[in-house]
């Protein structure tokens, strides 16, 4: 009976999506045809300043009690471009222009729902600021739930600190 009641709630929300809002809100993500492997290097713990100029942002994915953390690899664009690529518990740092941004996480997957996980966050980037952004996955009463959130200062160094940089190139 809950089986049929979530597929029913599903099923409803999708014939209530408006296409064209939809489109807009993914303007923040890249080309869905650009796929990247990426791994973990626990050896590194780079955290540079932004140059002058320039605002610095950081993407940490955290992934809690999730059973396949390597599993786990999520794709960050700015913009509309992808900047990289993010596996299991590990961060990524890129520069950027002071300014209004968008932020967009997606969930790398062979399988298509779980390709279809994404989540948004927009910023005004300020010269010598540095930013942090948490991406969450968790498992709540079998549904996989994907998170992006701007996090503060501390909090993001600590989970920096915690986690191995992402190493991370496109697939050719």
């Amino acid at each position: 009976m809950k089986a049929t009641l979530v597929l029913f709630l599903f099923a409803a929300s999708a014939f209530a999506q408006d296409p064209a809002a939809v489109m807009a809100a993914k303007a923040a993500c890249g080309p869905s045809s650009v796929k990247f492997d990426a791994q973990q290097d626990a050896s590194q713990h780079p955290t540079p300043e932004p140059d002058p100029g320039k605002a610095m942002v950081y993407v940490v994915q955290s992934l809690g009690e999730i059973e396949c953390a390597s599993c786990t690899l999520t794709r960050v664009a700015l913009d509309g471009a992808w900047v990289g690529a993010t596996q299991g518990t590990s961060y990524l740092f890129f520069p950027v222009d002071p300014g209004e941004h968008h932020l967009c996480v997606n969930w790398q997957s062979r399988f298509e729902w779980k390709s279809k996980a994404l989540a948004l966050a927009n910023f005004t980037a300020e010269p010598g600021h540095v930013y942090y952004f948490r991406v969450r996955l968790s498992l709540s009463r079998l549904i996989y739930v994907f998170d992006l959130d701007p996090i503060n200062n501390d909090q993001g160094k600590l989970l920096v600190a915690s986690s191995g940089l992402s190493v991370s190139h496109p697939k050719k």
